[in-house]
This record gives C-alpha cells, structure tokens and sequence, in this order.
C-alpha cells in the first residue's frame, strides 16, 4: 500500500495498559509501530499507564492504532475516551468493543441472531459452577467472562475441580463462564471491513500440543501447528467464513477483528466461542499469519488497519 507524506498525521501507537495482557500488548505495539514507521508513518509509542490520554489531544496526534489488548483497551472504554478526545482510531467503536469484550453478552447477541456458540452458564460461586458442570457435562470450559488470551481458563473434568477453577477465573473478573467444550478441530478467522462489508481473510487452522492452545502455547513456543488455509472441506470453510462475517456484522465490529470457531469432531457444526477487536500482531499472530497467505505483508496490513481508523460519530 502506498502512502502519500504525511497522510496519516502524527499517528500514537497505544500499547502496553494496565490489563492482564499487558505484556503481549507492548509486544504487539512495538511490531505496529516499527511496521508504520518503515513505511514512513509519523508514528509513536503511547502506553496509557505512562502517559494521560489527553496528552494526544495537547500534542496533535491525528489518530491512533490500537495495540491494546484485554480491559481498558479492547473493551469500549479507550475508545470512549478517543471518542470524547475527537481522535480517530482504530478497529470497533464503543459498544461493540464493549461487547465483543463480554463473553456473555456476545453470546446472547448470537444466540438471538441465529449464530451457533456452544451452551452455557453464568454463575456467581463455586457451587453454582458444579451444578453448571451437571448441566453442561463434562469436560467443561470455566473462563472470566471479559478476559482474553486464555487467562484464568480451566478446562474443568470433576466437580471436585469446580471450586479452584471458579476460583482462578473470578481472580480476574467478577463474572465467571462455565461453558459447553467442543471437541474437534479449532480455527480462527479473520475479518477486515466495514461492519455491513466485511471480509474473511483466509481460515486458520490451530493444532496445539495436546489439544491445549493456552497462554504460553500462543506467544511463547514454536510447538504450536497453524494450517493456513485450514484443510477442511471446502463447504465447511465456506460456511465458517460466512458465520465470521455475519458475527461480526451483528456485534457492530469495524476495521478488523478475528472470530475463534470449534468444529465438532462427531457432527462437523461449527460453534462461535468468541471475537477479539484487537487482534494481537506478535510474531506468533493469526491475523498477520492469515494475510501473508493473501499476499498483504505486515507492513501493509498495518498501513490497511490504520486507513480506516475513525470514531463513532465519522464512520468512514
């Protein structure tokens, strides 16, 4: 993509915040921002735990890439402030990264629309996590409701294993997910766009050591398998790609996103699990993984994501 002097303006790279993925997030900015400064992007780093917000404003930042990820970055409130700030940015405005933050409320939004997501449960303590176990069946998925990146997750096989997981969730949300697992294949799919004209950027398929694609299987080892495009049948890719779009077109999503799917081994449904609105781009990244496959390099993935930065009253 080429880009004209100065087209962007003085441009802030947020990263690093005060979430429990904060080191992934300076991880991600510092790519962002050696990505447009190569490019010749005006482009600095920004970490709100560092600086006030309003010092984009004081000193003539024209908009920003958010490379913030978890709360306080990916959940509508920096966005909020950027909003109040007149400061366009990137990726989804205020309620639907709000939502998309809220496992839950997401899952309302599909269910209401039609969209497949596995069955669940939220619950305020240990004993309503074991009677969510009866319910839902064993092994079953106990995750903070709005975090991200598998944090505080725990894949649940006893009810004797219900209060430390309900335990470790609720350490970093008052909200706690008991959730039905799906056995089978795991893809991601990302999607770039405005929110009634998105689009699927080529499937990735997730093969982790022993089925566990955790934290430190994401960003910290080479073992990880990532199929790209995925190797399943082709009406299977084509309807996954259509549930990403359509997930993301009902939660209000702009700019870029990727949709997390489970494909159920026995019967082949695919279910929706979440939708992250500020994807990561580490080294081990999927969305700069699915673009290479399109032939659009990092360089030029962050040129594109940063054309459409805009604010909820200029939609562009």
């Amino acid at each position: 993509m080429e880009i004209q002097d100065n087209q962007f303006g003085k441009v802030a790279v947020l990263m690093g915040g005060r979430s429990a993925e904060r080191e992934v997030s300076l991880m991600s900015g510092q790519a962002v921002l050696q990505a447009l400064r190569s490019q010749g992007v005006d482009a600095h780093a920004f970490d709100p735990v560092e600086r006030d917000l309003g010092d984009l404003k004081r000193e003539g930042y024209a908009r920003c890439f958010i490379a913030l990820h978890g709360r306080y970055g990916e959940d509508g409130t920096v966005q909020g402030a950027l909003e109040l700030l007149d400061i366009p940015y990137t990726g989804s405005g205020v309620m639907a990264s709000a939502i998309a933050m809220d496992k839950v409320m997401t899952k309302r939004i599909w269910r209401a629309e039609g969209l497949s997501t596995p069955a669940w449960k939220q619950v305020t303590n240990a004993e309503q996590t074991r009677a969510a176990l009866a319910e839902l069946g064993a092994p079953m998925i106990v995750k903070p409701a709005r975090e991200g990146s598998t944090i505080g997750l725990t894949k649940v096989f006893t009810a004797d294993q219900c209060e430390e997981a309900y335990r470790l969730a609720s350490q970093h949300d008052a909200q706690v997910l008991c959730e039905q697992f799906i056995d089978g294949d795991e893809v991601t799919c990302p999607i770039l766009g405005a929110t009634h004209a998105p689009e699927a950027f080529p499937i990735i398929q997730i093969v982790a050591p022993g089925g566990n694609y955790d934290y430190q299987n994401k960003y910290f080892n080479d073992t990880t398998q990532y199929i790209v495009p995925a190797k399943i049948p082709d009406a299977e890719y084509h309807t996954i790609a259509q549930m990403a779009c359509r997930a993301y077109e009902v939660l209000g999503c702009r700019g870029w996103a990727r949709a997390d799917v489970m494909i159920d081994r026995a019967t082949r449904k695919p279910y929706l699990l979440e939708i992250n609105t500020s994807p990561g781009m580490t080294g081990h990244s999927l969305v700069p993984m699915s673009a290479r496959a399109r032939n659009l390099g990092f360089e030029d993935l962050c040129l594109r994501v940063l054309a459409h930065a805009s604010t909820d009253a200029k939609v562009r």
